[in-house]
């Protein structure tokens, strides 16, 4: 019966009630309806079929209005339905309906002047499974307090589960049973660690988002296994490459190098070399470390907190491309000539002795200041060819239409016991922006290489944005009284490029920039090549960093496999089809995940910061107007809420058709992107949260 009133129903774009659908199928009987109402109801609950207020039936993928997805919210209390193939839609405050983050959700679809927005309409699923959140004491017994404030939820605790537990502990929580409207059952799982010890507030972050910084003991057990050196047994049919000039450049902090490059010129043409660590040669299928590796997908950077996909003994260790050391490699070596173009490469298994572990800033220091850090003397011509030629990358990267979105990260700078005492902003300079020229050119000579073989691999894919998407930026930006060139059936590289480079001398040019990177599509993995649209790149991978992701181990497997064992049989490719699906699936789900949880760490480290410094003043930008407040940046990225509530001389409600908060009778307005002084009036580690108010003179004038 199912299945027919599907095969019915998959034609029809409009509600039809039972009577009607029991008249397409044909059935005669009263016992044949009553199995059809059962059925139909069935798939409702299953989110098949849509059922409307007047009791019609249609199939959820024929309702243009309504979508099913995961619900994402964020601190500012609005988030978005995640759509797997759409856009995603914006949820307002009021429309989540009793939705917490991470339900799924239907929603019914509006079309408002700038932007689709959803309502909430039913929660189909709650996929509790573990969360984590302090231990309190109730009545002299210990409590659960919930971490996230964005799961309004009860959980009582299984007392059986308490040993060892004390009052201040973070604990990893498995959700049991359900005892009643959003009330739980759980059982503490894990103890992650006092709440007042250094390092517990990250990772309760990082458990909350399924990142674990402890091992199994079976991987612990094949750890033992691997050597400290390289085997030279490992060196047998790889390239000797320990005679050239080969270097690192990291930060000062890193300690998991899994990059080197090299550089020369012969007849007139740069050679171009990039090693990357052979983390595959330690790390195998099918073993405990090599599903583990799997299952977490990436390291996870939080803070000054690193918590590596592999164990440290491989990611700082034997896998490391330390100074002075033989380590095994895989390398990608290309000539291009003076105009950047390429004309030759090669790719293979070769082992490498690192010459020196450069940092950024003493490279920025030979390649800015022209003053050569003492231990560099012998580098310096190198650098300086290396800059030459990734200025030519980069330059014929932007012609044919790399978008550079001038993103800002946050430093946290923390003391010995984990306090953030400072906040800056991450500088990308000249080494920085080499580094990640020269690892942009190996990861599509690479992917073009396979792709060209018409092998199954792993790509970094990047989809165009959609018409949509960018028609609502555009409103946004006639809205703020700016008229710029935009073809809407440009929807290319180069098209997105001129419309940014359009509104860069806009006073809201930072947002009007992050706004169009929220419209663009999110990158994600695939077995299936549709070429990286950011980049303006027709085939591109992660090849470039196997100790901390998942995919390029993955392409590094793929490339022993086709290029030195010479496996290309239909066995294997028939093998890898579904393997690699489930791969680049899983892999972009961690990738979030560990996104989710710096931006996590980052807000909760950013309200620290600010906890020390209430009463202080601040010059910000307006970056988001909401119906309940505006929300300020300041130049080192701290964001706090400005409430309607506290501004004061006037009632202000919010406009969207004028992405203003304006007030009633003296029509004073605040515009997205309006420079404003504010003052912190509060900050809570625990919520994330920072507070401001509007600084005004003794006249009530702002300042």
């Amino acid at each position: 019966m199912k299945e027919k009133i599907i095969e019915i129903l998959k034609p029809v774009h409009k509600a039809l009630d039972s009577i009607e659908i029991n008249d397409l199928i044909g059935l005669k009987t009263t016992e044949e309806y009553k199995e059809l109402c059962e059925e139909l109801e069935k798939l409702v609950l299953d989110c098949v079929v849509f059922k409307t207020k007047k009791d019609k039936y249609i199939l959820l993928e024929n309702t243009p209005g309504i979508k099913m997805g995961r619900l994402d919210l964020n601190k500012k209390g609005f988030g978005f339905l995640v759509l797997d193939k759409e856009d995603d839609i914006y949820i307002g405050k009021n429309n989540l309906n009793g939705a917490i983050d991470g339900d799924i959700v239907i929603v019914e679809i509006e079309n408002k002047a700038l932007k689709k927005e959803g309502r909430v309409i039913r929660i189909v699923k709650r996929d509790l499974k573990d969360v984590v959140g302090e231990l309190i004491k109730v009545d002299d017994k210990l409590a659960f307090k919930l971490d996230d404030f964005k799961k309004n939820i009860e959980i009582v605790l299984d007392e059986s589960t308490l040993h060892n537990c004390v009052e201040g502990h973070k604990v990893l929580v498995h959700i049991d049973k359900e005892l009643g409207k959003n009330k739980y059952l759980g059982k503490v799982n894990a103890i992650i660690g006092h709440k007042d010890d250094p390092g517990i507030d990250i990772l309760s972050i990082a458990y909350k988002h399924e990142i674990y910084d402890k091992y199994s003991d079976e991987v612990l057990k094949e750890i033992e296994l691997i050597p400290d050196e390289v085997d030279e047994a490992d060196l047998k049919g790889r390239r000797d490459l320990t005679n050239e000039v080969i270097f690192t450049i990291d930060g000062k902090d890193t300690k998991d190098v899994d990059d080197a490059i090299s550089i020369d010129v012969k007849n007139g043409n740069y050679i171009l070399g990039v090693h990357i660590a052979d983390v595959s040669n330690y790390v195998k299928e099918n073993t405990a470390l090599g599903d583990d590796a799997f299952n977490r997908g990436t390291s996870s950077y939080l803070a000054d907190t690193v918590i590596p996909m592999l164990p440290h003994k491989l990611s700082n260790g034997i896998c490391s491309l330390n100074e002075g050391v033989i380590r095994l490699s895989m390398s990608c070596v290309m000539e291009y000539d003076k105009t950047g173009k390429l004309i030759n490469y090669d790719i293979f298994e070769s082992y490498i002795k690192s010459r020196k572990k450069m940092n950024y800033d003493d490279v920025n220091s030979i390649l800015i200041d022209n003053v050569t850090p003492s231990g560099y003397e012998e580098f310096k011509d190198k650098l300086l060819t290396m800059q030459e030629l990734a200025h030519i990358l980069r330059k014929q990267r932007v012609e044919r239409g790399y978008i550079n979105f001038d993103s800002s990260e946050a430093k946290i700078i923390q003391d010995e016991t984990g306090k953030a005492i400072d906040i800056k902003k991450r500088e990308q300079k000249e080494g920085e922006k080499l580094i990640e020229d020269f690892m942009i050119a190996a990861n599509e000579c690479v992917a073009s290489h396979i792709y060209n073989m018409n092998l199954p691999f792993i790509y970094r894919v990047h989809d165009k944005p959609s018409t949509e998407k960018i028609d609502e930026f555009i409103t946004l930006v006639h809205l703020l009284g700016y008229h710029v060139k935009y073809n809407p059936h440009d929807l290319t590289p180069k098209g997105m490029q001129a419309l940014l480079d359009g509104l860069k001398d806009k006073k809201e040019y930072p947002i009007l920039s992050s706004l169009l990177l929220r419209s663009m599509k999110k990158a994600i993995y695939s077995k299936d090549n549709i070429g990286h649209f950011g980049i303006a790149s027709q085939s591109y991978t992660h090849f470039t960093s196997p100790i901390r992701r998942f995919p390029d181990l993955t392409v590094h497997r793929l490339l022993k496999k086709y290029l030195v064992e010479k496996d290309m049989s239909m066995t294997t490719i028939s093998n890898l089809e579904g393997t690699l699906v489930e791969i680049a699936e899983h892999s972009s789900e961690r990738e979030r995940a560990a996104v989710d949880a710096e931006r996590d760490v980052n807000d909760m480290k950013m309200a620290e910061y600010m906890e020390d410094h209430i009463g202080e003043k601040y010059e910000g930008f307006i970056n988001t107007i909401t119906d309940y407040g505006m929300f300020v940046e300041l130049p080192n990225l701290v964001e706090g809420l400005i409430h309607v509530k506290s501004l004061k001389g006037d009632y202000f409600t919010y406009v969207p058709d004028l992405l203003s908060m304006v007030g009633k009778s003296s029509k004073k307005t605040y515009r997205l992107g309006d420079h404003v002084k504010v003052r912190c009036v509060g900050a809570s580690k625990e919520t994330s949260q920072v507070d401001f108010e509007l600084v005004e003179e003794q006249n009530g004038n702002k300042e």
